[in-house]
């Protein structure tokens, strides 16, 4: 079994969710995240934050944006991106509330390997101020660019390609 990386730095953050009416004669309610606060605030999960027309957001509950040293080319990508974003992942959940806080990341990469679920629901929101400091701070102290090695291909030998072995197969 291979040992699985710790990430350096840990930033809790609360998640908020949005559950709005939909315009729809097939469901009644479309769910999205909106956004997250830049640190674990003291709520309950699934709070109600507001209700107003048809809109209700909740604060989903508490995460982590975890940071890995090895990862610190995509995070510097995202910052770099003009639209700096905090992926958030709700996964499916029997009963109420419907979906369950699991994952938030910086790492676009990542983000969007959790679409590869077809059940999730994955939204990048803006990341906060605090967030892309604290997260440029990191890059900052842990980035070391990596030289690009280009590998040579081999040749092919065609005369190889062309030999049959004795008992007629293929090489």
């Amino acid at each position: 079994m291979s040992p699985v990386a710790e990430p350096l730095v840990r930033i809790p953050v609360g998640v908020v969710v949005e559950r709005r009416r939909a315009d729809s004669p097939w469901i009644d309610v479309v769910w999205r995240s909106v956004g997250v606060l830049p640190d674990d605030p003291e709520m309950t999960p699934w709070t109600v934050i507001r209700e107003q027309d048809g809109v209700t957001l909740f604060y989903a509950g508490s995460a982590t944006v975890d940071l890995y040293r090895s990862e610190t080319d995509r995070y510097r990508d995202n910052l770099t991106s003009g639209a700096p974003s905090i992926w958030i992942v709700l996964s499916p959940a029997e009963g109420a509330p419907p979906y369950l806080l699991s994952a938030v990341t910086a790492d676009p990469a990542e983000g969007e390997a959790f679409t590869g679920a077809g059940a999730n629901l994955v939204e990048a929101v803006p990341m906060p101020e605090v967030l892309r400091q604290a997260i440029e701070d990191f890059i900052a102290e842990h980035h070391v660019e990596k030289e690009f090695f280009k590998r040579e291909r081999s040749r092919a030998d065609p005369e190889a390609l062309a030999q049959r072995r004795r008992d007629g197969g293929h090489e």
